[in-house]
Protein backbone atom coordinates (compact mmCIF):
# COMPACT_ATOMS: atom_id res chain seq x y z
CA UNK A 1 0.00 0.00 0.00
CA UNK A 2 1.46 3.33 -0.85
CA UNK A 3 0.89 6.08 1.39
CA UNK A 4 -0.54 9.49 0.80
CA UNK A 5 1.41 11.76 2.72
CA UNK A 6 1.03 15.49 4.06
CA UNK A 7 4.17 17.15 4.51
CA UNK A 8 3.61 20.35 6.56
CA UNK A 9 6.44 22.79 6.79
CA UNK A 10 7.70 21.53 3.49
CA UNK A 11 9.74 24.10 2.37
CA UNK A 12 12.10 23.82 6.14
CA UNK A 13 14.70 21.70 6.93
CA UNK A 14 12.44 18.36 8.47
CA UNK A 15 10.25 18.87 5.61
CA UNK A 16 12.94 18.33 2.80
CA UNK A 17 14.38 15.79 4.86
CA UNK A 18 10.98 13.93 4.70
CA UNK A 19 9.96 14.61 1.23
CA UNK A 20 14.17 13.26 0.82
CA UNK A 21 13.07 9.74 2.32
CA UNK A 22 9.32 9.69 0.55
CA UNK A 23 11.43 10.46 -2.78
CA UNK A 24 14.02 7.16 -2.32
CA UNK A 25 10.15 5.32 -1.96
CA UNK A 26 8.09 5.88 -4.82
CA UNK A 27 6.21 2.49 -4.70
CA UNK A 28 5.44 3.02 -0.86
CA UNK A 29 5.22 6.99 -0.17
CA UNK A 30 3.50 9.94 -2.14
CA UNK A 31 3.61 13.47 -1.02
CA UNK A 32 -0.24 14.51 -1.74
CA UNK A 33 -0.12 17.43 0.69
CA UNK A 34 2.63 20.16 0.22
CA UNK A 35 1.83 22.98 3.16
CA UNK A 36 4.74 25.95 3.50
CA UNK A 37 4.52 29.70 5.18
CA UNK A 38 4.87 32.23 2.53
CA UNK A 39 7.81 31.07 0.80
CA UNK A 40 5.63 30.13 -2.47
CA UNK A 41 9.29 29.95 -5.20
CA UNK A 42 10.46 26.92 -2.99
CA UNK A 43 6.81 25.52 -2.47
CA UNK A 44 6.62 25.50 -6.43
CA UNK A 45 9.84 24.30 -7.02
CA UNK A 46 8.79 21.36 -4.73
CA UNK A 47 5.28 20.83 -6.50
CA UNK A 48 7.53 20.28 -9.61
CA UNK A 49 9.50 17.34 -8.12
CA UNK A 50 7.17 15.83 -6.06
CA UNK A 51 3.55 16.62 -7.94
CA UNK A 52 1.17 16.63 -5.17
CA UNK A 53 -2.68 16.78 -5.58
CA UNK A 54 -2.33 20.17 -3.32
CA UNK A 55 -0.65 22.91 -2.09
CA UNK A 56 -1.14 25.16 0.83
CA UNK A 57 0.41 28.72 1.82
CA UNK A 58 -0.57 29.84 5.35
CA UNK A 59 -0.62 33.79 4.26
CA UNK A 60 -3.62 34.96 1.70
CA UNK A 61 -1.15 37.30 0.25
CA UNK A 62 0.66 34.49 -1.44
CA UNK A 63 -2.24 31.99 -2.83
CA UNK A 64 -2.40 33.97 -6.43
CA UNK A 65 1.30 33.85 -6.78
CA UNK A 66 0.86 29.80 -5.98
CA UNK A 67 -2.04 29.45 -7.76
CA UNK A 68 -0.93 31.28 -10.97
CA UNK A 69 2.77 29.57 -10.47
CA UNK A 70 1.17 26.14 -10.64
CA UNK A 71 -1.04 26.93 -13.74
CA UNK A 72 2.25 28.31 -15.31
CA UNK A 73 4.10 25.31 -14.67
CA UNK A 74 0.96 23.13 -16.43
CA UNK A 75 0.79 21.32 -12.75
CA UNK A 76 -2.60 19.92 -12.12
CA UNK A 77 -1.71 20.44 -8.18
CA UNK A 78 -4.71 22.70 -6.43
CA UNK A 79 -4.03 25.67 -4.73
CA UNK A 80 -4.90 26.69 -1.23
CA UNK A 81 -4.72 28.77 1.34
CA UNK A 82 -5.01 29.71 4.99
CA UNK A 83 -6.05 27.40 8.58
CA UNK A 84 -8.82 26.29 7.49
CA UNK A 85 -8.35 24.83 4.11
CA UNK A 86 -5.08 22.49 6.04
CA UNK A 87 -7.24 21.57 8.59
CA UNK A 88 -9.51 19.98 5.97
CA UNK A 89 -7.01 18.86 4.27
CA UNK A 90 -5.14 17.01 6.69
CA UNK A 91 -8.27 15.63 7.84
CA UNK A 92 -9.28 14.57 3.96
CA UNK A 93 -8.98 11.12 2.10
CA UNK A 94 -6.00 12.95 0.23
CA UNK A 95 -3.83 11.78 2.91
CA UNK A 96 -3.26 8.98 5.51
CA UNK A 97 0.05 10.15 7.04
CA UNK A 98 0.85 13.65 8.37
CA UNK A 99 4.26 15.18 8.90
CA UNK A 100 3.77 17.58 11.33
CA UNK A 101 6.73 20.05 11.23
CA UNK A 102 5.47 23.57 11.36
CA UNK A 103 7.37 25.57 13.19
CA UNK A 104 5.68 27.39 16.91
CA UNK A 105 1.96 27.62 17.73
CA UNK A 106 0.98 27.87 14.47
CA UNK A 107 1.22 24.31 14.27
CA UNK A 108 -0.96 23.13 16.60
CA UNK A 109 -4.62 23.13 14.50
CA UNK A 110 -3.21 21.18 11.93
CA UNK A 111 -1.41 18.78 13.98
CA UNK A 112 -4.65 18.30 16.03
CA UNK A 113 -7.05 17.80 13.26
CA UNK A 114 -4.60 15.15 11.89
CA UNK A 115 -4.86 13.27 15.21
CA UNK A 116 -8.78 14.11 15.28
CA UNK A 117 -8.59 12.51 12.22
CA UNK A 118 -7.02 9.00 13.69
CA UNK A 119 -4.24 9.64 10.92
CA UNK A 120 -0.77 8.67 11.21
CA UNK A 121 1.04 11.80 12.58
CA UNK A 122 4.85 12.10 12.38
CA UNK A 123 5.00 14.62 15.16
CA UNK A 124 8.02 17.05 14.98
CA UNK A 125 6.20 19.98 16.13
CA UNK A 126 7.12 20.36 19.99
CA UNK A 127 4.49 22.83 20.41
CA UNK A 128 1.91 21.00 20.00
CA UNK A 129 2.44 18.58 22.58
CA UNK A 130 3.81 21.41 24.99
CA UNK A 131 0.97 23.62 24.75
CA UNK A 132 -1.62 21.07 23.97
CA UNK A 133 -0.04 17.75 24.88
CA UNK A 134 -3.25 16.05 27.13
CA UNK A 135 -5.89 17.85 24.39
CA UNK A 136 -3.61 16.28 21.07
CA UNK A 137 -2.79 12.65 23.46
CA UNK A 138 -6.44 12.26 24.11
CA UNK A 139 -7.46 12.99 20.85
CA UNK A 140 -4.67 10.65 19.48
CA UNK A 141 -6.19 7.92 21.09
CA UNK A 142 -9.99 8.31 20.95
CA UNK A 143 -9.27 8.66 17.35
CA UNK A 144 -6.93 5.78 16.97
CA UNK A 145 -4.38 7.71 15.16
CA UNK A 146 -0.61 6.88 15.60
CA UNK A 147 1.82 9.21 16.82
CA UNK A 148 5.50 8.53 16.23
CA UNK A 149 7.93 11.17 17.18
CA UNK A 150 10.11 12.23 14.85
CA UNK A 151 12.47 14.69 16.85
CA UNK A 152 15.84 12.12 17.08
CA UNK A 153 15.33 12.03 20.95
CA UNK A 154 12.15 10.71 21.22
CA UNK A 155 12.17 8.93 17.97
CA UNK A 156 14.95 6.95 19.91
CA UNK A 157 12.90 6.45 23.40
CA UNK A 158 9.86 5.20 20.80
CA UNK A 159 11.97 2.65 19.38
CA UNK A 160 12.91 1.51 23.05
CA UNK A 161 9.81 0.84 24.42
CA UNK A 162 7.83 -0.20 21.91
CA UNK A 163 4.87 -1.18 23.72
CA UNK A 164 2.88 -1.28 26.70
CA UNK A 165 4.72 -3.82 28.08
CA UNK A 166 7.91 -2.35 27.63
CA UNK A 167 6.97 0.61 29.35
CA UNK A 168 5.45 -1.03 32.54
CA UNK A 169 9.06 -1.96 33.50
CA UNK A 170 10.41 1.45 33.20
CA UNK A 171 12.29 3.68 35.71
CA UNK A 172 13.52 6.90 34.04
CA UNK A 173 14.09 8.03 30.57
CA UNK A 174 17.48 10.11 29.63
CA UNK A 175 17.27 12.63 27.46
CA UNK A 176 20.73 13.28 25.51
CA UNK A 177 21.29 16.99 24.28
CA UNK A 178 24.55 17.97 21.90
CA UNK A 179 24.68 21.63 24.43
CA UNK A 180 24.50 23.54 21.28
CA UNK A 181 27.09 26.32 20.18
CA UNK A 182 28.03 27.24 23.65
CA UNK A 183 28.57 23.96 25.35
CA UNK A 184 30.99 24.87 28.30
CA UNK A 185 30.64 28.57 28.31
CA UNK A 186 30.17 30.63 31.50
CA UNK A 187 26.89 32.66 32.35
CA UNK A 188 28.99 35.70 32.25
CA UNK A 189 30.67 35.18 28.79
CA UNK A 190 27.08 34.79 26.83
CA UNK A 191 25.53 38.34 27.28
CA UNK A 192 27.33 39.13 23.93
CA UNK A 193 26.30 36.28 22.31
CA UNK A 194 24.88 37.41 18.45
CA UNK A 195 21.94 35.63 16.32
CA UNK A 196 24.43 34.51 14.40
CA UNK A 197 26.52 32.57 16.68
CA UNK A 198 23.22 30.93 18.11
CA UNK A 199 21.99 29.09 15.03
CA UNK A 200 25.64 27.74 14.30
CA UNK A 201 24.92 24.75 16.05
CA UNK A 202 27.60 22.29 15.65
CA UNK A 203 25.57 18.96 14.48
CA UNK A 204 22.29 19.48 13.31
CA UNK A 205 20.64 21.83 10.54
CA UNK A 206 17.71 23.29 12.20
CA UNK A 207 15.92 26.37 11.66
CA UNK A 208 16.67 29.98 13.22
CA UNK A 209 13.99 29.29 16.23
CA UNK A 210 15.09 26.18 17.02
CA UNK A 211 18.50 26.56 16.86
CA UNK A 212 18.21 29.68 18.84
CA UNK A 213 16.43 27.20 21.29
CA UNK A 214 19.16 24.48 21.51
CA UNK A 215 21.83 26.93 22.44
CA UNK A 216 19.35 28.52 25.98
CA UNK A 217 18.55 24.08 26.20
CA UNK A 218 15.02 25.40 25.86
CA UNK A 219 14.94 22.94 22.97
CA UNK A 220 15.68 20.15 26.09
CA UNK A 221 13.10 21.72 28.38
CA UNK A 222 10.29 21.80 25.57
CA UNK A 223 11.38 17.97 25.14
CA UNK A 224 10.96 17.13 28.67
CA UNK A 225 7.95 18.39 28.33
CA UNK A 226 6.93 16.04 25.62
CA UNK A 227 8.51 13.06 26.62
CA UNK A 228 6.13 13.44 29.85
CA UNK A 229 2.96 13.33 27.74
CA UNK A 230 4.07 11.14 24.52
CA UNK A 231 4.83 8.16 26.83
CA UNK A 232 2.95 8.51 30.06
CA UNK A 233 6.41 9.37 32.26
CA UNK A 234 6.16 12.11 35.40
CA UNK A 235 8.64 14.49 35.36
CA UNK A 236 10.83 13.46 38.38
CA UNK A 237 11.44 10.46 36.02
CA UNK A 238 13.14 11.83 32.91
CA UNK A 239 16.49 13.46 33.08
CA UNK A 240 19.06 15.32 30.77
CA UNK A 241 22.23 14.43 29.75
CA UNK A 242 24.51 16.46 27.51
CA UNK A 243 25.72 14.02 24.75
CA UNK A 244 28.23 16.57 22.64
CA UNK A 245 28.52 13.56 20.12
CA UNK A 246 25.07 13.40 19.55
CA UNK A 247 25.26 9.90 18.31
CA UNK A 248 23.46 8.62 21.22
CA UNK A 249 20.11 10.18 20.62
CA UNK A 250 18.54 8.79 24.11
CA UNK A 251 18.49 6.17 26.55
CA UNK A 252 15.73 4.18 29.08
CA UNK A 253 16.45 2.43 32.14
CA UNK A 254 14.44 -0.67 33.57
CA UNK A 255 14.13 -1.58 37.19
CA UNK A 256 16.02 -4.64 36.07
CA UNK A 257 18.53 -2.80 35.67
CA UNK A 258 19.13 -2.56 31.94
CA UNK A 259 19.47 0.11 29.68
CA UNK A 260 18.60 0.47 26.39
CA UNK A 261 20.24 3.03 23.75
CA UNK A 262 19.25 3.98 20.23
CA UNK A 263 22.29 5.38 18.49
CA UNK A 264 22.53 6.63 15.33
CA UNK A 265 24.24 9.96 13.20
CA UNK A 266 22.43 12.75 13.52
CA UNK A 267 20.70 13.21 10.78
CA UNK A 268 16.51 13.53 10.49
CA UNK A 269 15.88 10.81 7.94
CA UNK A 270 16.42 8.09 9.69
CA UNK A 271 13.40 9.02 12.16
CA UNK A 272 11.68 9.98 9.35
CA UNK A 273 12.11 6.50 8.08
CA UNK A 274 10.73 5.17 11.21
CA UNK A 275 7.80 6.90 11.15
CA UNK A 276 6.67 6.28 7.70
CA UNK A 277 7.66 2.39 8.25
CA UNK A 278 7.27 1.40 11.52
CA UNK A 279 7.28 -1.44 12.52
CA UNK A 280 8.99 -2.38 9.29
CA UNK A 281 12.20 -0.75 8.64
CA UNK A 282 12.89 1.17 4.88
CA UNK A 283 16.36 2.83 3.73
CA UNK A 284 16.58 6.39 4.95
CA UNK A 285 19.64 7.55 2.54
CA UNK A 286 21.77 7.83 6.24
CA UNK A 287 24.89 5.93 6.43
CA UNK A 288 25.67 3.16 9.15
CA UNK A 289 27.21 4.02 12.31
CA UNK A 290 31.09 3.58 12.83
CA UNK A 291 31.89 3.83 16.53
CA UNK A 292 35.36 3.12 15.66
CA UNK A 293 35.68 6.15 13.21
CA UNK A 294 34.29 8.17 16.79
CA UNK A 295 36.35 6.96 19.09
CA UNK A 296 34.48 8.44 22.15
CA UNK A 297 30.92 8.96 23.43
CA UNK A 298 31.14 11.35 26.39
CA UNK A 299 28.23 12.72 29.10
CA UNK A 300 27.93 15.35 31.23
CA UNK A 301 25.43 17.14 33.40
CA UNK A 302 23.70 20.48 31.94
CA UNK A 303 25.28 23.54 33.53
CA UNK A 304 21.38 25.30 34.82
CA UNK A 305 23.33 28.43 35.95
CA UNK A 306 24.14 29.16 32.06
CA UNK A 307 21.21 28.03 30.96
CA UNK A 308 18.65 27.98 33.35
CA UNK A 309 15.69 27.46 30.51
CA UNK A 310 15.77 24.00 31.30
CA UNK A 311 15.35 24.43 34.48
CA UNK A 312 12.09 26.52 33.72
CA UNK A 313 10.76 24.11 32.33
CA UNK A 314 10.99 21.21 34.38
CA UNK A 315 9.45 24.20 36.86
CA UNK A 316 6.64 24.39 34.25
CA UNK A 317 6.00 21.04 34.11
CA UNK A 318 6.03 20.34 37.77
CA UNK A 319 3.54 23.44 37.56
CA UNK A 320 1.40 22.06 35.21
CA UNK A 321 -2.00 23.79 33.86
CA UNK A 322 -1.52 26.58 31.76
CA UNK A 323 2.00 27.05 32.55
CA UNK A 324 3.87 25.16 29.97
CA UNK A 325 1.82 27.00 27.17
CA UNK A 326 3.21 30.41 28.87
CA UNK A 327 6.48 28.77 28.78
CA UNK A 328 6.39 28.10 25.05
CA UNK A 329 4.30 31.21 24.05
CA UNK A 330 6.94 33.44 26.07
CA UNK A 331 9.93 31.57 24.51
CA UNK A 332 8.80 32.06 21.48
CA UNK A 333 8.09 36.10 21.80
CA UNK A 334 11.51 36.27 23.25
CA UNK A 335 13.33 34.53 20.66
CA UNK A 336 11.86 36.20 18.10
CA UNK A 337 12.80 39.38 19.66
CA UNK A 338 16.94 38.10 19.74
CA UNK A 339 16.59 37.23 16.15
CA UNK A 340 15.64 40.41 15.74
CA UNK A 341 18.27 42.19 17.65
CA UNK A 342 15.78 43.94 19.85
CA UNK A 343 17.44 42.20 23.09
CA UNK A 344 20.18 40.24 24.30
CA UNK A 345 20.50 36.84 24.57
CA UNK A 346 20.35 36.31 28.49
CA UNK A 347 17.33 38.22 27.96
CA UNK A 348 15.57 35.51 26.50
CA UNK A 349 15.13 33.22 29.79
CA UNK A 350 14.82 36.55 32.01
CA UNK A 351 11.68 37.19 29.56
CA UNK A 352 10.48 33.77 30.23
CA UNK A 353 10.81 33.75 33.99
CA UNK A 354 9.43 36.99 34.27
CA UNK A 355 6.06 35.71 32.24
CA UNK A 356 5.71 32.16 34.17
CA UNK A 357 5.94 34.35 38.07
CA UNK A 358 3.73 36.94 36.62
CA UNK A 359 0.97 34.37 34.75
CA UNK A 360 -0.50 32.18 37.24
CA UNK A 361 -1.23 28.51 35.80
CA UNK A 362 -4.46 27.82 35.89
CA UNK A 363 -6.07 24.47 34.74
CA UNK A 364 -5.78 23.36 31.37
CA UNK A 365 -9.40 22.80 30.60
CA UNK A 366 -9.94 23.36 27.09
CA UNK A 367 -8.04 24.68 24.02
CA UNK A 368 -9.66 28.03 24.33
CA UNK A 369 -7.78 28.64 27.99
CA UNK A 370 -4.15 27.29 26.33
CA UNK A 371 -4.57 30.03 24.10
CA UNK A 372 -5.60 32.87 26.28
CA UNK A 373 -2.68 31.86 28.23
CA UNK A 374 0.02 31.74 24.80
CA UNK A 375 -1.56 35.22 24.20
CA UNK A 376 -1.35 36.56 27.54
CA UNK A 377 2.35 35.48 27.69
CA UNK A 378 3.36 36.99 24.51
CA UNK A 379 1.82 40.23 25.45
CA UNK A 380 3.78 40.42 28.40
CA UNK A 381 7.33 39.09 26.40
CA UNK A 382 6.24 42.17 24.06
CA UNK A 383 5.78 44.61 26.57
CA UNK A 384 8.80 43.79 28.59
CA UNK A 385 10.53 43.77 25.21
CA UNK A 386 9.30 47.23 24.20
CA UNK A 387 10.66 48.91 27.33
CA UNK A 388 13.84 46.73 27.33
CA UNK A 389 16.67 49.59 27.59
Amino acid sequence: MQRRVAVLGATGSIGASALDVIARHPDRLHATVLAAGRNVDALLALCERHRPRHAVVAHAGAYPALRDGLRGRGLATQAHCGDEALEALVAGEDCDTVVAAIVGAAGLPSTLAAARAGKRLLLANKESLVLAGELLMRAAREAGATVVPIDSEHNAIFQCLPDAQARAGLRRILLTASGGPFRGRRRDELGAVTPEQAIAHPKWSMGPKISVDSATLMNKGLEVIEAHHLFGVAGERIEVLVHPQSLVHSLVEFVDGSTLAQLGLPDMRTALAVGFAWPERIASGVAGLDLLAHGRLDFEPPDLDAFPCLRLAFAALAEGGTAPAVLNAANEAAVSAFLQRRIGFLAIPALVEDALAALPSTPATSLAALRDADARARRRVEQAVATHP
